[in-house]
């Protein structure tokens, strides 16, 4: 049974005036450690990004990268073929912006998390994988990269000895490979069968897959999305649930 876990969220993913999701990000904060801001390529904007930052220093959370392709059409969720080097130029670009304003605000950038099609890719990309880690080596030397735990990005960054942490989604199913589903659309959930899966995870370290088996599963932090629907309601019943059972909430230590 895990003795603390951190809980993250993927968050700032407006743009202008437009809003997504129903998660106010400013309750969001209350119940996180760690923070996921969009950049910019995906969704978010130069205000989101400094509004987010103040707000992860005012309640102590771990303030993370979140860069994804340049699709805000498509959410950052439809895979597009791009030269890995560009790619990394791409992450690069995104985690500097982010850091600027975490500075602005006297918080430093605690990670950095691929979104969406971007995350998945460079789960199976060895080549992009590399090149991430390298350049985080070099630029973030004292962050973290968030993803999953069979992936290739952990098995490089395990290799090379950069801070990685293995997430568990809390609203996203699993196959029986471990690796996580996604679906077309996501539908409102039942945020008391998602915090009673999370507690399992933590308490027996497995989870159900979609294949109908169990399916052990590592990991050191739980992430759940702002856009899904009743999002604030789900985190809070995450947050609870772990709480009521002696799981301490808190950011994520370094390992290698």
């Amino acid at each position: 049974m895990k003795l603390s876990v951190d809980l993250n969220c993927d968050m700032g993913e407006g743009f202008g005036h437009w809003v997504l999701g129903d998660a106010p990000d400013e309750e969001l904060m209350k119940i996180l450690s760690s923070a996921n801001v969009a950049t910019g390529f995906h969704a978010g904007d130069p205000n989101s990004m400094n509004t987010i930052a103040k707000l992860a220093k005012d309640n102590n959370v771990g303030l993370g990268a979140h860069p994804g392709y340049q699709d805000l059409r498509g959410f950052g969720r439809r895979f597009i073929q791009t030269p890995s080097d560009e790619l990394i130029n791409d992450i690069l670009y995104q985690v500097g912006a982010l850091r600027e304003f975490g500075r602005r605000h006297d918080v430093e950038l605690q990670h950095v998390k691929p979104h969406g099609m971007l995350y998945m890719e460079a789960a199976r990309n060895e080549e992009l994988s590399t090149m991430l880690i390298d350049t985080l080596q070099k630029t973030c030397p004292d962050q973290m990269i968030f993803c999953m735990g069979i992936s290739v990005t952990r098995k490089i960054a395990l290799e090379k000895g950069y801070p990685s942490v293995r997430e568990f989604y809390a609203d996203r199913d699993y196959d029986s490979t471990g690796s996580i589903v996604f679906a077309k659309k996501v539908g409102k959930m039942d945020p008391k069968a998602v915090a009673e899966k999370c507690l399992r995870a933590c308490v027996e370290g497995k989870v159900a897959t979609v294949d109908g088996v169990d399916i052990d599963i590592e990991f050191e932090s739980i992430c759940f999305h702002s856009d899904s629907p009743g999002a604030l309601v789900i985190g809070q019943s995450v947050h609870d649930i772990l709480k009521a059972n002696g799981i301490t909430i808190e950011a994520p230590r370094k390992t290698r």
